[in-house]
């Protein structure tokens, strides 16, 4: 689901008070005060409460001075949730229970200052210590740059600490249409090349989630600008990414819910072929979504007016080829379309009985039985 719309931002005297409120700790799956002292709330939930941005359940990132692998099987088997490490290493373990996610890390550093010092962005170094008077934690200036809109890395070397945070740096700037702080983008702009460093699997949940942010066509452009996409970014060329945008979706007819399937795919589709996709660790599914998507694209020109002259065309059975290959991804080509064509397409495509647009054969097994009054049999087609 996309997040809930922003409201007004807490940013001014009694934000701490007002974020604990907006946070709802009586909500959460686990009693906070189970938990051991001077644990703290830190990262998104907090970062998002404070902009108004927080949903219905949002992910609880916790810091604990203790070891948290142990804590989170406790917690587990007390509440009945499941622990699942994530880094044993480092001592973070993720506890699932009744449909929440927790997340729990052990403190880096003597003290929450320093934990929050070795963060990724300045937004990201909030911390809101669980007691019943709460009160924020802000060692870096993530506040003001709330206030001001930007992404700010806390430091150059926490980015080479972990270079996927490179990549998460453009994608936060799109998730919640914020500035990248100039001297922010010179860093990414320079250490481009360690993302490849970084394992395939993380790198594509970075870019799935940039790819379905509001803004991800213009955010994704830029990270294959800047070199970050190189190792993985394919030669031919995809769909227009500045065209993927949630304008052009409304102007072709789709509606809040296709724009939110369609767009994420054609984004991603933009970019990478299937083997691209491969080198990424990404499923064989979304392989071939892309695959297919893709070659249908530049099938159709890189033009809406191209692609018009190209269906008008195309041969009866290359056209039904296209319905049968994109029958469930259809609305992402149509984002390719001229917008008064593609409205057509979206009717017709909603239509579940529409014999082109959701091609089915004649006959099928189930037809042949019916009407030659046979049962169902293993030795069928030997």
């Amino acid at each position: 689901m996309p997040p809930r719309p922003p409201e007004d931002p807490i940013l001014g005297a009694g934000a701490a008070a007002a974020l604990w409120q907006a946070l709802g700790p009586e909500r959460w799956p686990l009693p906070w005060q189970v938990l051991p002292e001077g644990t703290a709330l830190v990262g998104g939930a907090v970062r998002d409460g404070l902009l108004g941005r927080l949903g219905p359940r949002p992910d609880l990132d916790l810091v604990v001075r203790v070891e948290a692998i142990d804590l989170c099987r406790h917690l587990a088997e007390r509440l009945g949730g499941q622990a699942v490490v994530l880094d044993r290493e480092r001592s973070i373990a993720r506890l699932v229970i009744r449909g929440w996610t927790v997340d729990l890390a052990r403190q880096v550093g003597d003290t929450l200052e320093d934990d929050l010092r070795r963060r990724d962005f300045r937004i990201n170094a909030l911390a809101l210590p669980l007691a019943n008077e709460p009160s924020l934690l802000d060692p870096t200036g993530g506040l003001g740059d709330l206030s001001r809109r930007q992404v700010v890395a806390v430091a150059e070397q926490n980015l080479l600490d972990d270079p996927l945070r490179l990549l998460r740096g453009l994608r936060l700037s799109s998730q919640l249409d914020f500035e990248l702080e100039e001297r922010t983008w010179s860093w990414i702009l320079l250490h481009h090349g360690l993302l490849q460093e970084v394992a395939p699997e993380r790198v594509l949940g970075e870019l799935e989630k940039l790819a379905a942010s509001p803004l991800g066509h213009r955010d994704l452009e830029l990270a294959r600008c800047s070199g970050l996409l190189e190792p993985w970014v394919s030669g031919g060329p995809g769909a227009d990414l500045a065209a993927l945008s949630l304008g052009r979706a409304r102007s072709c007819g789709l509606s809040p819910q296709e724009s939110h399937a369609a767009l994420p795919l054609a984004r991603l589709a933009a970019l990478f072929d299937s083997p691209a996709l491969e080198r990424l660790r990404s499923s064989r599914k979304l392989q071939g979504r892309c695959g297919r998507l893709r070659r249908w694209c530049q099938r159709l020109g890189a033009s809406a007016d191209q692609a018009k002259a190209e269906l008008e065309t195309m041969e009866e059975a290359e056209r039904l080829a296209l319905h049968r290959q994109l029958e469930a991804d259809l609305p992402a080509l149509a984002l390719q379309l001229p917008p008064e064509l593609a409205e057509v397409w979206m009717e017709r495509w909603r239509d579940p009985g529409d014999p082109l647009f959701h091609p089915r054969p004649p006959l099928d097994g189930r037809a042949l039985q019916r009407e030659l009054g046979l049962s169902a049999s293993p030795s069928w087609g030997s």
